[in-house]
């Protein structure tokens, strides 16, 4: 058996390479579906119709649990395919397969409550309200996602999503670090200009966006503490497995890689983030 990670490209490597750390014994298949990438301009059941093929392809190649490393997929697909698709795949297939998403981890990180938590109306007093920015691709951005479920968790906690249309395709295709931290700078100083001011934290609520963390970390005023989801993803599947001692995750430490695109390898930027070349096989 094996864990699955599935994303629209090579952004989820952010997170794949926080789950190989955590789990260094434990098989691991990527699936990237560059063959549609970006998910982030795309309509909602052609996201939720790709996810759902994306996770049967890393289910048919030996995972029981699939890691939606994508915010476009988690906020858009995840829910349609754990009520609808997932239950009726399971009986078709007699195993214990389960999909999960990064927005929830990521979520419980940014407000340091458990997504069991509701925060009750009038709870205390707002003494001061921070304010949380999103950067994220338009589709999150038009869910609303983090701006709902954190302000269920955290009253005196404002989220604002900014998208980035085009970034996630630029890290993508390898584009010019100069190119770049041009685009990036840009979106930083248009969620300041629309709120007023710069936020106090900051989520990356694209993976892709996690390989160049240093410029927006660079754009934002020194210091501005970013909210890493590789991280807090690895954090929340280490739970979960915790709670799930029956999925055999794997003893054999074996990778594979998979693209729905054009096989071979990837970016030197994709490279620079990962340590080493890295080759994939198509799907």
């Amino acid at each position: 058996m094996a864990i699955g990670v599935f994303d629209s490209g090579v952004g989820g490597l952010t997170v794949h390479r926080k789950l190989v750390d955590r789990f260094p014994e434990a098989d691991f298949v990527y699936l990237a579906d560059q063959a549609h990438a970006p998910y982030g301009g795309l309509g909602g059941e052609d996201i939720v119709s790709l996810t759902q093929a994306g996770c049967q392809r890393l289910f048919e190649a030996g995972a029981d649990v699939a890691v939606l490393a994508c915010n476009t997929a988690s906020a858009i697909a995840l829910r349609r395919l754990q009520q609808v698709w997932l239950p009726q795949y399971r009986r078709e297939t007699g195993r214990n397969l389960n999909a999960l998403g990064i927005i929830v981890p990521t979520i419980e990180a940014a407000t340091g409550r458990s997504w069991e938590h509701q925060a009750s109306p009038g709870d205390g007093k707002i003494e001061k309200l921070e304010i949380l920015g999103v950067f994220c691709t338009a589709a999150t951005a038009m869910s609303q996602v983090y701006e709902i479920e954190i302000q269920k968790r955290r009253e005196d906690l404002a989220a604002f999503s900014e998208p980035c249309p085009g970034l996630a395709g630029l890290i993508e295709l390898g584009a010019p670090v100069e190119e770049l931290r041009i685009v990036v700078a840009d979106h930083v100083d248009a969620l300041r200009r629309r709120i007023g001011r710069h936020p106090d934290k900051a989520i990356l609520g694209c993976t892709h966006y996690e390989i160049v963390a240093p410029l927006f970390a660079e754009a934002l005023p020194e210091g501005t503490p970013l909210i890493h989801q590789p991280s807090a993803t690895a954090d929340a599947l280490d739970r979960y497995f915790e709670r799930h001692p029956d999925y055999d995750l794997g003893r054999s430490a074996q990778r594979l890689f998979l693209t729905t695109g054009t096989p071979g390898r990837q970016s030197d930027l994709v490279a620079q983030f990962w340590g080493e070349p890295l080759s994939f096989e198509a799907a």
